[in-house]
Order: structure tokens, then sequence, then C-alpha cells
């Protein structure tokens, strides 16, 4: 009925040696699934749209963060090694909206909108996998949204 995409060229492997493609793939705790999506769901309500960077050892384990992200690695440091390096050139990875949550089990998908590197207008695809509560493990997508005059049709990325 429906489709949504957020497409990027494929991406050599982070500094922590990760892949866009590599990672768990199990879906377990089934009858987690609305727990695992509030808490992310919170994740970027807080910490990514209202700025609550004191939350984030909340929403990801400190211990066990596996990212694979191509710009950034692993654990909170490489998280905020990365927010640093936005912030001293310039760049931007800002979340304005959340548009969607969906999850089974141990793994959610959210669907954002907001503004990256020098500003423009992006999509922010980002999947978590979570283990007792908390994001350990984390893709994304991120891809610019066209001008509306570009686009070949009324949906849009959301």
């Amino acid at each position: 009925m429906e489709h949504w995409d957020n497409l990027i060229e494929i991406q050599p492997p982070n500094p922590s040696g990760r892949t866009q493609f590599d990672g768990a793939t199990e879906i377990t705790d089934l009858e987690q699934t609305e727990v695992n999506k509030n808490v992310v769901k919170e994740f970027i309500e807080k910490v990514l749209l209202n700025g609550e960077m004191d939350k984030v050892a909340t929403y990801i384990n400190p211990e066990e963060y596996i990212q694979h992200n191509p710009a950034v690695a692993d654990g909170l440091d490489g998280f905020g090694t990365a927010v640093k390096y936005f912030a001293d050139n310039g760049l931007v990875m800002e979340y304005d909206t959340l548009y969607k949550v969906l999850g089974q089990g141990n793994f959610v998908l959210t669907m954002s909108e907001g503004k990256f590197g020098k500003g423009e207008p992006s999509a922010f695809y980002d999947l978590f996998r979570l283990e007792n509560g908390q994001i350990v493990e984390h893709w994304d997508v991120i891809a610019p949204i066209p001008p509306k005059s570009e686009w070949k049709n009324d949906n849009g990325k959301f």
C-alpha cells in the first residue's frame, strides 16, 4: 500500500570498523515491543528534539553502544566526539519533528525531519536495537530532502 525510503550511497566502514550492513539481526523480546518503542521515542523527544544531553546515558547504554553510522565510532565517547566535531565546524544535526516510531521486539525504527550539515533539510531514519531497556546498537541513514519543486510525487518522505 505504501513505501517509504531514505537512501544514500554505500559508505566505507566507520572509525570502529563497522558498516551500514553488519550487526545483530535477531528479533527478540517481542513482549517488550511497546516498552522499547517508548524508550526510543523518549530518547528522540528529550535528547534529540529538546537537547537534554544530560539524559543520554538514561537511554543509551554507557558500557555497550555499537554504532553503524559511517562517521561515528562506538561508545558514548564516539557519539560525543561526533557532536563536538559538528559544533567546532559550524555544522548542525538538528531534529525538528518525529513522524513515526515503528518497532518489533528489540528493534525500533524512527523517521524524523530536521537539518544536517550546513543546515539543509534532511530526513533521519534511525534504527535502534535495545537490551534491558537501553539502546545498545544504532544504524542510520541521513538524506537530504529535495525542494518540493523537485519531487516526483506529492507524498514526501514521511
